[in-house]
């Protein structure tokens, strides 16, 4: 990579600007933008659900009004996490040409810098394919991607603390004892800068360590460079739409149809694990057939648009792991989809767990 990199280091802006900054370099990038690398921290505590998250299926909506908690959705895949200060968001906004072509090596390039940043530091991070970095087995950040108008982004964070009670107090779960088992579980698998290190790092050194790792990394120079002002007018227009309920909820419209149910219409749902993130499948059945269907969950799949694409091609197709699978591949041969960890097996098993309860006999 030869051209330059510009760095954008923005700490303490407010929770939508965190995330919405990313988005609109990306949506105002053209031809002869330079590739981008955001650092940027929220002044105030939030929550960020992934782009094909259903809301009202990840969150404690109650418990973040209690808190007064925002909550957001981003167009980068992956799960619903509580953000705050102690997280120095890692964005990056780069032209495809410039980085790898599968989401696998892209994840690993973008990887790299983050592992020797905690290794200067005297931290023992590692790699694990696809998408995570872990010190001694433990979590320290995870990453995500996406398309965003010409740009392709990947994001991730330098962790330097991270409250794991809140964490377990936004997610929606199905009892106060599945709560403490999610707060038991981050205690033992998650880790921060400052609790391996039993102090927190000088943030601007951090950032400074953080670009010179880029620099060996990419081959290419870093320069702290300025937010233009096509940057901030699209950055106002993605505000507008982060902040709107269709944009918030749009996850969860079939759930919210209120369609009338009779004997040849069955509204099912289900979860299935796959190693790539779990997949929540709601789906509207008529007369055997996917009249309708939602799916979400926190699995990366690009680019994302493809999404509502495999959705749409599966209305109409009778309800048989045969067809269905043969329909998503067909999906993703079309539209060249990448989901680490997912594969259009995944989807059908997740799709047939929902169908099947409500099968005719």
């Amino acid at each position: 990579m030869s051209q330059k990199i510009r760095l954008l280091y923005m700490e303490g802006v407010s929770p939508l600007r965190s995330q919405t900054v990313y988005h609109a370099v990306a949506y105002a990038m053209k031809e002869n933008s330079p590739n981008t690398i955001i650092m940027v921290s929220p002044k105030d505590p939030y929550v960020c659900i992934g782009y094909h998250q259903d809301l009202q299926k990840e969150v404690d909506l109650e418990y973040l009004q209690t808190r007064g908690l925002t909550v957001l959705r981003r167009e980068v895949g992956g799960g619903a996490v509580y953000l705050d200060n102690g997280q120095l968001f890692t964005q990056w906004i780069f032209h495809k040409r410039d980085l790898p072509s599968s989401l696998e090596e892209r994840f690993t390039l973008y990887i790299d810098p983050l592992i020797k940043t905690y290794h200067e530091l005297g931290i023992n991070a590692v790699h694990r394919p696809v998408n995570d970095v872990l010190v001694n087995g433990k979590k320290i950040g995870g990453t995500g991607a996406a398309q965003i108008g010409i740009a392709e982004v990947v994001v991730g964070s330098l962790m330097y603390t991270f409250d794991k009670k809140t964490m377990s107090k936004v997610l929606k779960v199905p009892s106060e004892k599945m709560r403490d088992k999610v707060f038991e579980s981050l205690e033992a698998y998650m880790t921060t800068m400052t609790q391996e290190l039993g102090y927190t790092p000088d943030r601007v050194s951090v950032k400074d360590l953080y670009m010179r790792k880029v620099e060996e990394t990419l081959g290419a120079e870093v320069y702290e460079g300025e937010w233009t002002d096509e940057e901030e007018a699209m950055a106002r227009e993605v505000d507008e739409r982060f902040l709107s309920d269709e944009w918030l909820y749009q996850k969860g419209r079939l759930q919210q149809l209120g369609v009338k149910i009779h004997q040849d219409v069955h509204i099912v749902e289900s979860a299935f694990k796959a190693p790539g993130g779990l997949i929540r499948v709601i789906a509207r059945l008529r007369e055997g057939r996917i009249d309708d269907v939602s799916i979400s969950g926190d699995f990366t799949l690009f680019p994302s648009f493809a999404l509502g694409a495999l959705e749409q091609s599966l209305r109409g197709t009778r309800a048989s792991a045969e067809l269905l699978k043969a329909k998503i591949e067909e999906a993703y041969y079309r539209l060249s989809i990448q989901s680490p960890g997912v594969t259009p097996g995944d989807f059908t098993t997740a799709i047939i767990n929902a169908v099947n309860p409500a099968q005719p006999a």
